[in-house]
């Protein structure tokens, strides 16, 4: 069978507050999102796996904030003050990375309980998010570690069957594709459980019914399954 040759285009995923599905698995995160600036210590951790919602779900509060995201770069003591403009909301994304992957560095402790600080005595609000809690992880620095036990938590979890048949839906559609209920059906019965499966499992099927030059039907959905 011939095939074409396509081009991997990166999709263009839909980011608005009317965009983010809400479900049992995520809607105490979003009321956390939603309660902004009225947040414990003015501070918020966004935690989940991959794929769960975290970015969407800090895009929505960075559009609605007009919050400063905060590059790694930022997180050096000299740096760092250009970074706040008199208490102006700031995101400071996948925290657990930054903190204890291969980016780490040892001032980056520091400075992030100096941000903390900032924010604090400046009347700002901070939202970091990371796959796992920020009390979980290892943390030299004592005044830190105490500071991220402390931080209220808004927890995203892996996606129930409406939530996860929503996102195959939105995955398809940012890759403007259509698909029918049934091959969502028949993919929620064999698809691993989880955001990232569901991401994943939209991307390989448009990239093959492109190579293929078919519409994603469930007939090719069988057929590509047994494949992947």
């Amino acid at each position: 069978m011939t095939t074409q040759l396509t081009l991997d285009l990166p999709a263009r995923p839909a980011l608005g507050r009317t965009d983010f599905l809400v479900s049992p698995s995520n809607r105490d995160a979003v009321a956390w999102v939603d309660a902004w600036p009225e947040w414990p210590g003015r501070c918020l951790a966004l935690a989940g796996p991959p794929s769960s919602g975290k970015s969407h779900l800090a895009a929505v509060w960075q559009a609605r904030s007009a919050a400063k995201p905060l590059p790694v770069e930022a997180l050096q003591g000299a740096e760092l003050p250009k970074a706040l403009n008199a208490g102006s909301p700031i995101l400071a994304e996948d925290i657990d990375r930054v903190l204890t992957g291969p980016e780490a560095e040892a001032g980056h402790e520091e400075a992030l309980l100096h941000l903390i600080n900032l924010v604090q005595q400046q009347g700002g609000t901070l939202l970091l998010t990371g796959r796992i809690p920020p009390a979980r992880l290892s943390i030299a620095l004592p005044d830190l570690s105490s500071r991220l036990r402390a931080l209220q938590v808004a927890q995203l979890g892996e996606p129930d069957d409406d939530l996860l048949a929503a996102l195959l839906a939105k995955h398809f559609a940012d890759r403007q594709v259509q698909v029918t209920q049934q091959v969502i059906a028949y993919l929620l019965r064999r698809i691993e459980r989880s955001a990232a499966a569901a991401q994943a499992v939209a991307e390989q099927l448009d990239r093959e019914a492109l190579a293929r030059q078919k519409p994603i039907t469930l007939p090719l959905v069988r057929s590509l399954l047994d494949e992947l």
